[in-house]
């Protein structure tokens, strides 16, 4: 009764000395709480956040990768006609549909792609899009449509361009979905397409709508073709057909072969500024481009928008070889929404496909996890040996100003460690006071943080809380023991355990 007596009286007797120690406490402890709040909730804000900027994976036709990577044709995610088109933000695109002129040659189905929303980590993936890249000559006038004879694809070719004067050749052709409702066998839908891959895009217009003759121009392509939104276009590409049966690419029973120019004529809804190359093309429905290249249910690529966990040593380690994983680092990774292995998963359920990460993306995942991290948690420990510093300063300055009370206690048979024990409890009592009232400041900080850099709050983990009381207790008990020691020469376990 004596001691909680001692200590209030020291409250009333030196309140602005322990109100700038509550203070400060209550300061570090919401630096703290806020920091170390949103560190560990870091992790699945920036894969959000990063997540808006275009596909992290990318699938396509096994042919087609082996070709990239043995030639080394684009990033490990790129296609051969090019692949993730502004993946990274539209800052670059060196896999755009406009980066190259050949036509594909592989091909996947393209009524396989919703099979993606069938593996493990479906909810990860929160969007995708199949493509059928190809390149059309555009704004065509004249004749030109209908067969080209037999003479030869060249031959053919050319007399079909003389007939039709177009205003543009060559022209990058993207056929894909734009918000395609998807019905699942579970009985689930899904919604998919460019509208949730390409949100950075400006657009003038609408987007277009699935199964329809509509289209999106590039700024740049539009200026040259000279079209405004409500505009048409008409669209040539000559394609080659086999003399007997008539198939796509066919040569039929004689080995001869013909050509024939196909037309479709599009009405433009939107123009876009991508910033990237893509400027230069148009987005179109799949049903539309197919029909175009005559290439029924084909795509040559799937850009796969998912929420994934950073890389470490054990995704880049199955990045290269699962096989060389153990069993016990086969299941953490597999149940683990890394990028590799979630296009693995994305391999199993698509036969013939290749699913690779977009290397960039992922690294860039990590880096700035890493770093951002790094940089919150140097600011806490910062925050907290400022708060010991001061505490000691404080308690230095109070004990020093209750020198008769100090000698009053003694004189009347208290040991050196029992005044230094009520010097701590003192200090202890005020100092949970300021924590407590610290970690509700910086949950409402951590809040605010959430909201305006990352536009939804911070899900406070318990042990933020815990790990905060502790390292303020510890940081507390240090800074009071240094004070006490200098004041009154006592060893730290003279201080506790009295003499």
């Amino acid at each position: 009764m004596f001691f909680l007596k001692m200590i209030s009286r020291s409250f009333s007797r030196q309140f602005k000395r322990r109100l700038l120690i509550a203070v400060t406490v209550c300061l570090s402890a919401t630096v703290s709480v806020a920091m170390l709040g949103v560190v560990f909730d870091v992790g699945d804000k920036l894969n959000a956040e990063l997540s808006t900027y275009g596909s992290n994976i990318v699938v396509q036709p096994k042919s087609d990768a082996v070709v990239s990577d043995l030639y080394n044709t684009g990033d490990s995610a790129g296609s051969a006609s090019g692949s993730s088109s502004g993946s990274d933000g539209g800052s670059t695109s060196d896999g755009s549909a406009a980066a190259d002129s050949a036509d594909p040659t592989a091909f996947l189905k393209e009524s396989d792609a919703q099979k993606i929303k069938t593996i493990f980590w479906a909810f990860n993936i929160t969007n995708f899009a199949p493509e059928l890249n190809i390149h059309a000559d555009a704004g065509c006038v004249g004749s030109g449509a209908g067969s080209a004879g037999s003479a030869g694809t060249a031959g053919a070719s050319g007399a079909a361009a003389s007939a039709a004067k177009c205003k543009a050749t060559n022209v990058p052709i993207v056929g894909t979905w734009f918000a395609k409702t998807l019905h699942m066998d579970s009985g689930e839908s899904t919604v998919a397409g460019m509208n949730g891959m390409r949100s950075w895009w400006k657009i003038n217009g609408t987007w277009p709508k699935d199964d329809s003759e509509q289209a999106m121009v590039g700024s740049a392509l539009a200026a040259k073709l000279g079209v405004n939104v409500g505009d048409s276009v008409t669209l040539d590409k000559t394609i080659a057909v086999g003399a007997d049966d008539n198939t796509n690419g066919g040569t039929g029973k004689t080995g001869k072969s013909s050509t024939e120019r196909n037309r479709v004529k599009v009405k433009i809804v939107g123009i876009f500024d991508s910033g990237d190359s893509d400027n230069s093309a148009i987005y179109m429905p799949s049903i539309a481009v197919q029909t175009l290249a005559n290439l029924p249910n084909s795509i040559d690529k799937i850009e796969v928008k998912a929420l994934t966990t950073p890389d470490n040593d054990l995704a880049r380690k199955a990045s290269k070889n699962p096989n060389t994983l153990t069993q016990d680092e086969w299941e953490t990774w597999y149940c683990t929404a890394y990028p590799s292995s979630i296009a693995y998963q994305i391999e199993e359920v698509l036969p013939g496909a290749v699913a690779k990460q977009v290397r960039q993306v992922a690294a860039l995942q990590g880096d700035v996890l890493n770093k951002t991290q790094a940089v919150m948690v140097l600011m806490t420990v910062l925050s907290l040996v400022a708060a010991a510093i001061a505490v000691a300063n404080l308690m230095a300055a109070s004990i020093g100003e209750r020198g008769s009370e100090l000698a009053l206690l003694k004189a009347i048979g208290a040991t050196d460690g029992a005044v230094s024990r009520l010097m701590l409890a003192e200090t202890a009592v005020i100092s949970l006071v300021g924590a407590i009232a610290g970690a509700l400041l910086g949950s409402g900080v951590a809040q605010i943080v959430g909201h305006v850099v990352f536009g939804s709050g911070i899900t406070m983990r318990p042990m933020v809380f815990v790990l905060v009381f502790v390292l303020l207790a510890v940081t507390v008990l240090v800074a009071s023991l240094s004070s006490i020691r200098a004041i009154l020469g006592l060893r730290p376990a003279e201080v506790l355990h009295g003499r």
